[in-house]
C-alpha cells in the first residue's frame, strides 16, 4: 500500500457529517483549482466533502500560493451576542492562535483580525447563515472577504469542552500555562473555535498533530494598537493602492528581512502595531546597538540569512501522516535535511550574539544554550550523514536525500542505492554513447518533472535535414537549445524511479524510528524560531537606518516630530521630500489643517500616521527627533484631493467612516480626517465637519483635520485645544508676464491659509466674462464678512485662550522637562512673556496667577 496512490482523501461525508444542513445544503465546494499549499507536503484535494457554502473567485487564485491559514469563527447568543471567539492555524506553522474580545455592532475588531490573518478559509457554523437568519457577523465577514472560501460545519462541533481538551492533548509543555489563561478568563468561545478548526483541519489535512507538539497561545488586543482595514489601505502600509505588486508601501519600504519568517513577523506588526512604550523601548535599544556595533550587525546578518523557513518546518515535523506515500516519505526525509541544518546555525548564532549588551539580546542568547539544540543535533548526527546538507538544485537534493542515512545502518538500504548508483551511471554512460554514435554535443541534464533527459546547444543548420535522428522523443526547442529524451532513456528513468522510491521507503522508516526519539526534544525550535523571525526584523529596522538619516523616538504625552518626512515619498523621489513639524498635546490636540489642492495636505498626514506606526512597532522614524504618545487605535480618512466625485455613494462612504471612527474611537486615539463633506453641497459639508469637530473636540483623542472649508478655521476661537495650520504657497508670473501660477513650497505653517477662494482662481485665468468673474468677488467677499463678524473673537475670549495655552505649557513642563533649575527659569520667563504677548491686556494678578 506504501507504494499505491492514496492520495486522495475519504469521499464518504458521513465519517466526520460536519456538512451544513441548513438551506445551503447540498451546494459542495473544490479544491481542485488550488495549489498544493506546501511542495513539501503531500496534499490533494480533489474532493471535499466537508463543505457546506462556499464562496470563491477566480480571482482569488493565484492569492492561494501564499495564503496558509484556516479560521474558525463563532459568536455568542443571546445576551452574549457580540462576543466573538476565534482560533486560526497556519498550516505551514504549528500555532495555534485563540482570540476571543467583546465587539461592537460594526464588528471592527473582528474584520481587522481577519484582514491582518489573510485566510485561505473561513470556518463558521451553519447556524449563521440559516435561511431567514443570517448573522449579521456573516454578512459583513462575507463582504469583506469575497475571495476567501467559507466553509460552514454543525453548531455541534464547537465544542468548549472539546475544545480544551484537544488543547491539553496538543499544546506543547512549554506552553502549558495557557491552560490556566483560558480557564481563568471564561473564554468559552475560542475554545468552541478551536474545536471545530482542529477537526477540520485534521480531515483535509489528511494527517494528525503529535500529542504535545504545538504552540498554543491567546492573543489579546490589550497590547496592541488597532489600525481598522480602511486606514491600512488608505495608508498603503502592505499594499500598493495603484499597483498591487509595487514594493511602494511601508512594508516595502522596512523589509529588508532575509527569512520568510521576519517577512511575516514585519507585516502583523505593522498591521499591529505594539500599544506597550516598554517593549517598543527594548526593541528600539536592539536596533541602536545593532547600529552602534558593526560587528554585531553584519555577523547576524551573515547566518540569519542562510535560516530556511523554520515556522514551515516545524509544521511538517509535527504532522503524522494518516497514509503512508513517497511524497510523504520525501517530505519528511526533506525535512530532517533542512532540520540538521537549521541547527547547525545555532553556534554560529550564539557566536554572533556571544558580546551583546541589550536586555533581549541576551536574554535570545541566553535561551540558544537550550542544552536540547545539542541532543537532537547528536542524534540526527548518529545516523545522517556529516556531509548531508541543504543544497539547491532538485538533482543535488535528490541526491542529498538518497544518501542521507549513514551506510551499515540498513543492509537492504545500501544495495538499493547501489543499484541506484549504477542506473545514473549507465545512463550517463548511454548518453556519452549518443553523443559518440551521432557526434552530437549531448549532456545529461535532469528536472523533477522529467527526471534525466538529454540536452544540448546546436545550431539548427548544422543537424541533418534540420532534424534530431528519429530515435530521439518529446523534442523541445528554445532558440538554440534542444531537450529531448529516447525511449530506452524513458525506461531507464522509470528503473531509477522504482529504486528511488525502495531507497526513500526504508530512509522514512529509519527516520520515523529518528524523529520519534526526539520529538519531546523539538519543542525547543519554536524558541528558535520566534528569535530567528524578531532578530531578521530588527536587522531589517537597522538596514533601513542605514540607508536614511532616521532616528531614535522617545515616547511620552506628546505628539512632536521635528522636520519629519514621508518615507514611502523618499523612496520615490528623486530628491528628499520637504520635512514638516508637527506638534500635538492634551491640550493642543485638533489641530486643522488648510491649503489649496496640491499643497502637499494629503501627503503630510498620511506620513503623521506612518512615523507613528514606525515609533509603536520598534523602529527608527524619518525625522531629526521625534516623541509620540501610544495610540491604541489609528484612524483615516483620506480623501481624493484632485478627484473627488461628488455622488451620493461617495457621500455615504464618507458618513460611513466616520461613523465608525466617532464609535470606535477613543482618548487615546490618533484620528486623521481628510477631505470630509465635499461629497455633498458645500452648506451641508460645513454643518457635517463643524460637528464632526465639535464631537471629536469633547474627547483628548489627537485629531489632525485637514479641509477645504475656511469657515471651519474660526472654530479656534471657541475652543483653545484648536490650532490652525496651513501649507504655504506662492504667486509667481510667467515669463510673459500675463498669468499668475501657484508655487507649491509643500512647507507647514502656522494659521489659516490665505490663499482663499480658489474657485474664483480658477475662474479668472478661464474664458469666463470679466463681469462674472467681478460679480462673483463681489458677493464673496460680502458673505464672507457676514462669517468673519459672526465668529470674531473678543478680548475675554483671547485672554482665557491664553491662559489655556499657558496651564497647558505649565502642566507638560511639570510631567517631562529634564531641565536643571537655571535652564527651567530661562524657560518659565519664556512662558511669562509668550503669555503677555497673547494676552496684552493681562494684568499683574493674571501674571502672579
Amino acid at each position: 500500500s506504501y507504494f499505491g496512490d492514496k492520495s486522495s482523501y475519504i469521499e464518504n461525508t458521513s465519517v466526520l457529517n460536519l456538512t451544513s444542513s441548513s438551506s445551503v445544503q447540498g451546494l459542495r465546494s473544490t479544491y481542485a483549482a488550488k495549489p498544493p499549499l506546501s511542495a513539501s507536503r503531500s496534499v490533494c484535494r480533489s474532493h471535499t466533502p466537508l463543505m457546506g457554502y462556499s464562496v470563491t473567485s477566480s480571482s482569488a487564485t493565484s492569492a492561494y500560493s501564499v495564503a496558509s491559514v484556516i479560521v474558525a469563527v463563532v459568536e455568542g447568543r443571546g445576551l452574549a451576542r457580540g462576543e466573538v471567539g476565534m482560533a486560526s492555524i497556519d498550516l505551514k506553522n504549528p500555532e495555534l492562535i485563540l482570540s476571543q474580545f467583546a465587539d461592537n455592532t460594526t464588528y471592527a475588531k473582528v474584520i481587522t483580525k481577519l484582514k491582518i490573518l489573510t485566510p485561505l478559509e473561513i470556518i463558521m457554523s451553519n447556524t449563521a447563515c440559516d435561511a431567514g437568519s443570517t448573522t449579521k457577523l456573516f454578512s459583513l465577514i462575507t463582504e469583506h472577504f469575497k475571495n476567501v472560501t467559507f466553509t460552514t460545519v454543525q453548531r455541534k462541533y464547537f465544542n468548549e469542552t472539546k475544545g480544551l481538551e484537544y488543547i491539553e492533548q496538543l499544546c506543547a509543555s512549554e506552553f502549558g500555562t495557557i491552560l490556566m489563561e483560558v480557564q481563568s478568563k471564561y473564554v468559552y468561545y475560542c475554545l468552541a473555535a478551536a474545536a471545530a478548526l482542529l477537526k477540520y483541519v485534521e480531515f483535509i489535512q489528511n494527517s494528525v498533530y503529535a500529542p504535545k507538539s504545538l504552540k498554543v497561545r491567546f492573543q489579546g488586543s490589550e497590547k496592541t494598537a488597532m489600525i481598522d482595514s480602511s486606514s491600512a489601505q488608505n495608508l498603503e502600509l502592505v499594499i500598493n493602492n495603484r499597483d498591487s505588486r509595487n514594493g511602494h508601501t511601508l512594508f516595502g519600504v522596512l523589509n529588508y528581512t532575509k527569512t520568510p519568517g521576519g517577512s511575516r513577523r514585519l507585516r502583523s506588526n505593522i498591521l499591529e502595531p505594539l500599544a506597550d512604550a516598554e517593549t517598543i523601548n527594548t526593541r528600539l535599544d536592539c536596533v541602536q546597538e545593532l547600529l552602534q556595533d558593526e560587528e554585531l550587525f553584519f555577523g547576524l546578518q551573515a547566518v540569519i540569512s542562510k535560516f530556511l523557513d523554520t515556522e514551515q518546518l516545524l509544521s511538517v515535523l509535527v504532522q503524522i501522516p494518516k497514509q503512508d506515500t513517497v511524497k510523504a516519505a520525501e517530505s519528511k526525509i526533506t525535512n530532517l535535511i533542512y532540520l540538521k541544518h537549521t541547527l547547525e546555525l545555532v553556534e554560529p548564532l550564539k557566536a554572533a550574539l556571544r558580546n551583546c549588551n541589550t536586555a533581549l539580546l541576551k536574554a535570545y542568547y541566553n535561551s540558544l544554550e537550550d542544552t536540547r539544540f545539542g541532543i537532537i543535533l547528536e542524534k540526527i548526527t548518529t545516523v545522517i550523514n556529516d556531509e548531508t546538507r541543504y543544497s539547491k538544485g532538485c538533482l543535488n537534493m535528490r541526491t542529498q536525500k538518497c544518501y542521507a542515512v549513514k551506510p551499515n545502518i540498513s543492509e537492504f538500504l545500501d544495495i538499493t542505492r547501489r543499484t541506484y548508483t549504477e542506473i545514473v551511471d549507465d545512463i550517463a554512460g548511454m548518453i556519452t554513447q549518443l553523443a559518440e554514435k551521432y557526434n552530437l554535443p549531448m549532456r545529461t541534464s535532469f528536472s523533477s518533472a522529467r527526471g534525466f533527459f538529454i540536452q544540448m546547444n546546436i545550431d539548427a543548420s548544422t543537424l541533418p535535414n534540420g532534424q534530431l535522428p528519429s530515435e530521439f522523443t518529446k523534442i523541445t526547442k528554445m532558440k538554440n537549445t534542444y531537450s529531448f529524451t529516447s525511449p530506452d532513456l524513458i525506461k531507464m528513468n522509470e528503473r531509477c524511479q522504482e529504486s528511488l522510491r525502495e531507497i526513500y521507503h526504508m530512509t522514512y522508516l529509519i527516520v520515523c524510528k529518528l524523529l520519534n526519539e526526539i520529538y519531546e526534544h523539538i519543542h525547543c525550535l519554536y524558541k528558535l524560531s520566534d528569535i530567528v523571525s524578531m532578530l531578521d526584523m530588527l536587522l531589517a529596522f537597522a538596514h533601513a537606518c542605514t540607508l536614511s538619516d532616521y532616528v531614535r523616538p522617545e515616547f511620552t504625552d506628546t505628539l512632536a516630530i521635528k522636520q519629519g518626512w514621508h518615507p514611502i515619498l523618499e523612496k520615490i523621489a528623486v530628491e528628499k521630500p520637504v520635512s514638516n513639524n508637527t506638534y500635538l498635546t492634551e491640550g493642543n490636540n485638533f489641530v486643522i489643517i488648510t491649503g489649496p489642492n496640491m499643497s502637499g495636505k494629503s501627503t503630510y498626514l498620511k506620513q503623521i500616521a506612518l512615523c507613528q506606526i514606525m515609533a509603536q512597532i520598534g523602529s527608527y522614524v524619518p525625522a531629526e527627533y521625534c516623541s509620540f504618545r501610544i495610540a491604541e487605535q489609528i484612524f483615516t480618512r483620506i480623501g481624493m484631493d484632485d478627484d473627488i466625485e461628488t455622488n451620493a455613494s461617495t457621500f455615504m462612504k464618507e458618513m460611513k467612516e466616520i461613523t465608525y471612527i466617532i464609535q470606535n474611537a477613543n482618548d487615546k486615539s490618533l484620528i486623521i480626517i481628510d477631505e470630509l463633506g465635499r461629497g455633498t453641497s458645500a452648506e451641508e459639508g460645513i454643518g457635517i465637519c463643524y460637528a464632526v469637530c465639535e464631537y471629536l473636540l469633547n474627547s483628548k483623542a489627537f485629531t489632525l483635520f485637514a479641509t477645504h472649508f475656511l469657515e471651519l478655521c474660526h472654530i479656534d476661537a471657541l475652543y483653545p485645544n484648536v490650532e490652525n495650520y496651513h501649507f504655504e504657497v506662492q504667486h509667481v508670473r510667467s515669463s510673459a508676464g500675463n498669468q499668475e501660477k501657484i508655487a507649491y513650497t509643500y512647507t507647514l505653517s502656522k494659521g489659516c491659509t490665505e490663499e482663499k477662494n480658489y474657485g474664483l482662481k480658477a475662474a479668472e485665468v478661464s474664458s469666463l466674462p470679466l463681469s462674472v468673474i467681478l460679480d462673483a468677488k463681489e458677493i464673496t467677499s460680502h458673505i464672507a464678512k457676514q462669517i468673519l463678524h459672526r465668529q470674531k473673537s473678543t478680548p475675554e475670549m483671547m485672554k482665557q485662550r491664553a491662559i489655556y495655552h499657558l496651564a497647558v505649557r505649565l502642566v507638560q513642563t511639570a510631567r517631562n522637562s529634564r531641565l536643571d533649575p537655571d535652564s527651567l527659569r530661562v524657560y518659565l520667563r519664556g512662558l511669562k512673556k509668550k503669555y503677555q504677548e497673547s494676552c496684552p491686556a493681562a494684568g499683574e494678578n493674571d501674571e502672579q496667577h
